[in-house]
């Protein structure tokens, strides 16, 4: 398969309340796309924000008008080299569908949050409660998809009775073009997931030197996202240069990549 989203193939992902254009321009030295967000786009998620924001230990967007704000934050990265990208979460669709064409407009990436697992968040009918409803999860993805706007899914493993198989199966005929794997300690899994769909698959969780990036390429997936360290240019040079040392190795005819 070709790998169509980005190059170089190494993203940023959204951290909740951190991950503006700021943090995407100090990061684009090293990767080819940045995840910003993930911001609540309608009232159910903006008051589950605002309840995690009082409740405990989190930063989380609340502009007031949150398409807006993805808009400007887009805006700010028009001149960047990389390309940009924003994980949103939402309950409801027309807010989706106003996101997903501003994200249309730039060229940017619109990716469906159905990855948090905050308490506050599901209850609102958002994050992770769309792993568990693929109808849902496949509508959202959908109506994105119909603005014209690249989709990526934002999922994780280890979820008690979710298939991920059969959700990237899903998402991709709804029209996603880039699942977002958070392996959590399930590393296999992106080898089950590359096997099963044609959509371009971003590992994620633990990136942080050559041996990680080696393994997750190694199981199939095409490029790998740095989330808790993104904004440690160390680690993302490190990344950069493993994702580049193991294209170069292809490139060049190896049988096979070791690992270690």
């Amino acid at each position: 398969m070709t790998f169509d989203p980005f190059e170089p193939r190494v993203a940023v992902a959204s951290l909740s309340g951190q991950s503006d254009a700021g943090w995407a321009r100090a990061a684009a030295p090293y990767v080819g796309c940045a995840f910003m967000g993930g911001i609540a786009l309608d009232a159910a998620t903006r008051e589950a924000a605002r309840e995690m924001v009082a409740d405990r230990d989190r930063t989380e967007f609340l502009p007031a008008d949150p398409v807006a704000f993805v808009a400007r934050q887009l805006d700010a990265l028009a001149d960047a080299p990389l390309r940009g990208a924003f994980n949103v979460r939402t309950a409801t669709l027309d807010p989706l569908r106003r996101a997903a064409r501003v994200c249309a407009d730039r060229g940017a990436i619109l990716e469906v949050n159905a990855h948090c697992r905050q308490a506050e968040m599901c209850d609102a009918g958002a994050g992770e409660t769309l792993l568990r409803d693929t109808d849902r999860l496949a509508g959202q993805v959908r109506t994105a998809s119909d603005t014209g706007a690249t989709i990526s899914v934002k999922v994780r493993a280890e979820v008690e009775g979710v298939d991920l198989v059969a959700t990237a199966r899903a998402a991709e005929r709804a029209g996603a073009s880039v699942f977002h794997v958070d392996a959590m300690d399930s590393e296999p899994v992106i080898a089950d997931v590359a096997a099963a769909s044609d959509a371009s698959l971003l590992a994620n969780n633990g990136v942080r030197d050559r041996e990680t990036t080696w393994e997750y390429l190694a199981y199939g997936a095409d490029g790998v996202s740095v989330g808790r360290p993104s904004d440690d240019p160390r680690v993302l040079r490190r990344v950069a240069r493993a994702v580049e040392d193991w294209e170069r190795r292809r490139r060049d005819g190896a049988d096979r990549v070791v690992i270690g």
